[in-house]
């Protein structure tokens, strides 16, 4: 059984609409930090190369390449660290806004337990979610609706766009 295409397009909408601007917000920091990042990364193996050419061609050459290795591998973690803790921060924001929305009754709670038995079914049993939203349940199936569930949905649907958030404009 499908849950109705329509009962949950706007708290969708809006799910998209915050998260589109929280991702272009958390998309700049993001990309300040990596291009900060970079720039230091740049810099450190420039000054790496320097020390490595004045301690002789051959033994000189082998270090800076170990170095700018190094450097490299160390702004890529710095650079996928700051990628997750900006990840990590959209999805708190996320989250709120949904748990917001929810208390602010802009999908109220008796929507969400007709939506839900509608999924799992009518005898289904309906219990309010911490945070808001509901789960429902009946002997072998399972319907989470709460707060957390819809944000963490809403960003899963961006899949492979999320990317964009690391992207170049």
């Amino acid at each position: 059984m499908t849950a109705p295409v329509d009962a949950l397009d706007p708290v969708r909408a809006q799910l998209l609409r915050a998260a589109r601007a929280s991702a272009d917000a958390v998309r700049d920091r993001a990309r300040a930090e990596a291009d900060e990042t970079l720039r230091t990364a740049r810099a450190t193996a420039e000054q790496v190369l320097a020390r490595a050419r004045e301690l002789g061609e051959g033994d000189g050459a082998a270090a800076a390449e170990r170095e700018r290795v190094r450097a490299v591998r160390e702004a890529w973690a710095v650079e996928l660290a700051s990628r997750a803790e900006v990840y990590a921060e959209l999805r708190a924001s996320v989250r709120a806004g949904v748990r917001r929305a929810l208390a602010e009754d802009a999908v109220p709670q008796a929507r969400l337990a007709e939506t839900a038995r509608a999924v799992v079914g009518p005898h289904a049993q309906v219990s309010v979610a911490a945070g808001g939203g509901v789960t429902a349940e009946v002997p072998g199936r399972r319907v989470d609706l709460s707060a957390d569930a819809l944000a963490d949905r809403a960003l899963d649907r961006l899949g492979a766009r999320a990317e964009s958030l690391w992207a170049p404009p």
